[in-house]
């Protein structure tokens, strides 16, 4: 149990006899942003004052008379209209760091009781390559299963990658149609990728110049409709108001909407090479999709076709995340479960919960207006059934406790839909939550993409943060004051840790609900919150043990030594020894950047302390306080390590 939880368990004793709730009171124990009013502050007494009609500071009075933390807490002071502050004993704090010297858990003790998680991340369409979009996916899925083992608990990552969806067909299609042999016999990834994105292009002018007169015919009835409005409005009327800006929201979404199939016809209508294989074939669309649903049938040549083009792709695949260093239990794609999708849409039915709609099969649920589809008119199953029948999979055959699904916020509404008809199908015990995250940004304020406005590729990606990390390295490493100590295979395996972690970092560090802008100046900075000045702090430890002559490991026969002389030495052994709170933080609700947090605030505290001349390890006032200093210093870099591998970001001695 961390400090803070140890606090809240010591108040929630003291303030059951003042209120039934003492939930939310115990959420207003925090950690003190100025050392002046201690290390924990507790500002419950105000919010109790109200309901028991006395002063908050009698409250507070109260409240200390029954908390006990004499054990580890120097005596409760009450400051201000009642706030409660607590400072922890120096002696507590060196008991404590000396107890986790040497160990690289820093004191975390595994959960009293683990789960069995399924963590279902990245999730990739295969036959494309992977782009800029699965970055966040990937390493926040990575993220959070490898703290989950760290805690203790049963973890299993699941790659659920699309190699059976409506992309096939449309490969397919294009592949016996538009296939570049000699592409393909090269780069058979690259020429897939090239053939979906061609049937794509062609696709969508068909249905851009069917769905153009349509659009602008329905422009001109809504504007007309708006200018009538506009001219009976009346300021007063509230309800005709939100009328009327629901009426320009509808033109502004319909001249959108043309402008998008302008922009899609004009496309093809300057490009004479394609406009000439659109012409050729009208019909591409509805021919696409037939290859699919003649997949999903069992057709010979096209599953021959699907075997043919999937060992590639998963190798394309593999190879991005050996360079993320990203690994996974399973790889179970949408095709593993193609055979269950009939007896998922029995199951539905037999139960009630799904029914026949217009052709479909849905099922409908209280609070939605779109109904959550598992069979379309023409027989094919959809996303739903198969995200049915992998819970299904996964409860019965895994025996998961809890299933996440790291996927982008825009897909919300599908997983409330799931959670809900999941219940309803028979799993009330199973917790599902849907690990939502916001999008990768470019400088112009869109997702990131190419100049052509093609999506970043993701492999392209990681090798120019190599390549800018390895100037970085080498820039560095010539600037040194003896001249460089790292030889060309070294900077090359620095750069690759550097870069890499400069992208995971950069990511991470973001609440994952939030959009960010990607910024390689930021991404690789040496100085502010970034994995490479994390890094170059715990190479710039390790450095300090070089220079003492003096093995890290040799430091637990010291344990047991730990002296506090100044502010900043208690400072960062009060951080330090906090490191169980930042992995309750990341679990809690499931937030990576509750660790890359704490690692910052742990490195500035570090970097108060090196920068002390009276904290020097090297000239220290004597050999017992150079001992605690050198523990304090372990300590530090096993906490860079730990928690930067727990965000799956490696380390280097020597930088």
């Amino acid at each position: 149990m961390s400090i803070l939880q140890t606090i809240k368990s010591r108040f929630a004793t003291a303030l059951e006899p003042l209120t039934d709730d003492v939930g939310p009171l115990l959420d207003m124990i925090r950690s003190s942003q100025d050392a002046k009013f201690g290390d924990f502050q507790a500002n419950c007494a105000m919010s109790l004052s109200k309901q028991l009609g006395k002063p908050p500071r009698d409250i507070a009075t109260d409240i200390v008379a029954m908390l006990d933390v004499s054990d580890f807490c120097e005596p409760p002071e009450i400051a201000g209209p009642g706030f409660i502050n607590l400072k922890l004993k120096d002696a507590w704090i060196c008991e404590r760091a000396d107890a986790i010297a040497g160990d690289d858990r820093l004191g975390v003790e595994p959960v009293a009781e683990p789960k069995h998680v399924v963590v279902d991340f990245s999730s990739p369409n295969v036959a494309k390559p992977m782009h800029v979009g699965h970055l966040r996916s990937s390493v926040i899925g990575d993220a959070i299963c490898r703290t989950l083992k760290f805690a203790g608990h049963k973890v299993t990552s699941d790659n659920h990658i699309g190699d059976w969806g409506t992309q096939f067909g449309m490969i397919i299609y294009g592949y016996r149609n538009f296939v570049n042999e000699a592409a393909y016999a090269e780069d058979a990834v690259g020429e897939l990728a090239r053939l979906y994105k061609l049937v794509n292009q062609l696709s969508d002018y068909h249905a851009a110049k069917t769905k153009l007169p349509v659009l602008q015919q329905k422009a001109t009835q809504l504007q007309a409709e708006l200018q009538q409005s506009t001219a009976d409005a009346d300021p007063a009327d509230k309800k005709a108001n939100r009328k009327l800006k629901s009426q320009q929201k509808g033109v502004k979404d319909t001249l959108d909407a043309i402008k998008s199939a302008e922009e899609k016809i004009a496309e093809l209508d300057t490009d004479a090479e394609r406009l000439a294989l659109a012409n050729a074939h009208p019909d591409i669309a509805k021919l696409a999709r037939l290859e699919t649903s003649k997949l999903h049938a069992g057709d010979a040549d096209n599953q021959q076709l699907w075997s043919q083009f999937l060992p590639a792709c998963l190798t394309a695949l593999d190879r991005v995340y050996q360079q993320l260093n990203v690994e996974f239990d399973l790889t179970l794609g949408e095709s593993y479960y193609n055979p269950m999708l009939a007896d998922v849409v029995s199951s539905l039915k037999d139960k009630d919960l799904a029914r026949d709609s217009d052709g479909a099969v849905c099922v409908f649920v209280e609070g939605h207006n779109a109904p959550f589809i598992v069979q379309k008119t023409d027989g094919a199953y959809t996303y739903a059934t198969t995200d049915l029948a992998t819970i299904q999979y996964r409860v019965n055959e895994l025996k998961a406790d809890e299933i996440l699904y790291v996927v982008d916020k825009r897909q919300s509404e599908h997983f409330n839909l799931l959670f809900q008809t999941c219940e309803r199908w028979g799993f009330q015990n199973l917790k599902c939550q849907h690990v939502s995250f916001g999008t990768v940004m470019g400088p112009d304020g869109k997702p990131f993409k190419t100049r052509s406005g093609d999506n970043v590729g993701l492999e392209s990606l990681i090798d120019e943060a190599i390549s800018r990390a390895g100037q970085i390295v080498a820039e560095n490493d010539d600037n040194k004051p003896g001249g460089p100590v790292l030889s060309a295979a070294q900077r090359a395996e620095v750069a690759e840790i550097v870069g890499v972690g400069g992208i995971k970092y950069a990511d991470l560090h973001h609440s994952r609900d939030s959009d960010y802008e990607f910024q390689w100046e930021k991404m690789l900075a040496t100085t502010g919150d970034t994995a490479t000045y994390m890094q170059y702090a715990f190479a710039r430890i390790c450095g300090i043990f070089r220079e003492v002559g003096v093995e890290r490991r040799s430091l637990t026969e010291s344990a047991g030594n730990l002296m506090l002389t100044c502010p900043e030495e208690r400072a960062l052994a009060l951080q330090l020894i906090q490191f169980d709170q930042a992995i309750e933080g990341v679990l809690n609700d499931y937030r990576p950047h509750v660790m890359t947090s704490w690692l910052f605030e742990t490195a500035n505290k570090f970097s108060s302390f090196y920068g002390n001349p009276n904290c020097s390890v090297k000239n220290a006032s004597s050999e017992e306080i150079k001992a605690s200093r050198l523990i304090l210093c372990d300590l530090m870099a096993r906490a860079l390590k730990t928690g930067l591998s727990l965000l799956g970001i490696e380390t280097a001695e020597v930088m």
